[in-house]
C-alpha cells in the first residue's frame, strides 16, 4: 500500500492501495476488493482481510458503501457486511477500529483527517461525483461530528491523469455549464483533438474552494502505471471486466493498543 506523510498522524493508520498483494488470478490480478465484480467472492473477501490487516482492524471492521456516483454521504456507526453496505459514495467516522473506504478504477480516492476532532473520511470522486458535491458534503459530514475545515488534512490518491482522460466536447461543455470554474482543467494536448480533463487537479482546487488548505495529491496515474486497475485500460484492452483498488483510514486508540494483535 502507498501512504502519504500528510496523514502520518497519531492514532490513524491508513493506505491507498495498489493491485498488488492479494489471492485473485487472471486480469483481477492480485489485490482485487471489488465486490461488484465477476471476481470469485472468496478470493475478494480474502484481498479485503489483507487490507483489512494492513490497517489494524479485523475483515468485518472494513467498511465501504454500494458506490454510484453521486454526492450522498454515509456516517458510520457500527460495521455493516461485506455487499450490504448503504448506496452513497463517501464515509465518515470518529468510531475507533472501524477502517472506511472506497473503491476505485481511474476515479480520484480521497481520504480525509482531523487529527484534533477524532474525526475521519473516505470519498469516491469521479468526475460525476466531484461536479455534484461529493467533497463538500463529505466535509460538511466531519464538521458535523466536530471537525474544522481549517484543520481536516485530504490526500487524493491513485487517479487517472490528465494526460490518460480525453473526453468529448459534450463533457466539457455540460462541466462548463454546471462549475464555469472549471474550464482550466481542460485542454487539447493535440491540436484539433479532443479534450482532456485534469480530474485531480480538479478535487484538489474544489477542496480548496471549500476551505481545506492542507491538500496533497499523490500524483499517480492509474491508467499508464499497471501497478493500478484502471476501468478505462481495460475498456481498452477490451478485458471483460476489471479489478477495484481500495483506499481506506481507520482511527485507533492513541495508546496503541491494536485488537488484531490480541
Amino acid at each position: 500500500m502507498i501512504e502519504s506523510e500528510a496523514l502520518a498522524l497519531p492514532g490513524i493508520r491508513h493506505g491507498f492501495f495498489t493491485r498488488h498483494g492479494g489471492v485473485s488470478t487472471g486480469i483481477y490480478d492480485s489485490l482485487n476488493v471489488g465486490l461488484g465484480s465477476k471476481d470469485d467472492p472468496a478470493n475478494v473477501i480474502q484481498n479485503r482481510a489483507r487490507v483489512a490487516a494492513a490497517l489494524g482492524v479485523r475483515v468485518h471492521q472494513l467498511v465501504t458503501p454500494h458506490q454510484f456516483h453521486s454526492a450522498d454521504v454515509k456516517v458510520v456507526e457500527e460495521p455493516w457486511p461485506h455487499g450490504e453496505g448503504p448506496k452513497a459514495d463517501a464515509v465518515v467516522t470518529r468510531l475507533e477500529r472501524i477502517a472506511i473506504g472506497v473503491s476505485t478504477a481511474d476515479c480520484g480516492p480521497v481520504l480525509f483527517a482531523d487529527p484534533a476532532a477524532r474525526v475521519v473520511g473516505a470519498a469516491h470522486a469521479g468526475w460525476r461525483g466531484a461536479l455534484s458535491g461529493v467533497l463538500d458534503m463529505t466535509v460538511e459530514a466531519m464538521e458535523r461530528l466536530g471537525a474544522e475545515a481549517d484543520r481536516i488534512v485530504a490526500v487524493v490518491g491513485p487517479t487517472i491523469s490528465r494526460e490518460a482522460y480525453e473526453v468529448g466536447r459534450e463533457f466539457r461543455a455540460r462541466f462548463m455549464e454546471e462549475d464555469p470554474d472549471s474550464e482550466p482543467f481542460f485542454d487539447e494536448l493535440v491540436e484539433g483533438g479532443k479534450p482532456h480533463f485534469d480530474l485531480p487537479a480538479y478535487i484538489v482546487a474544489r477542496l480548496g474552494r471549500i476551505g481545506l488548505s492542507n491538500v496533497t495529491d499523490l500524483g499517480r496515474c492509474t491508467y499508464a502505471d499497471e501497478e493500478f486497475f484502471s476501468y478505462r485500460r481495460a475498456t481498452h484492452a477490451q478485458e471483460a471486466d476489471y479489478g477495484r483498488l481500495i483506499s481506506a483510514i481507520a482511527l485507533h486508540p492513541l495508546d496503541g493498543r491494536d485488537e488484531t494483535r490480541g
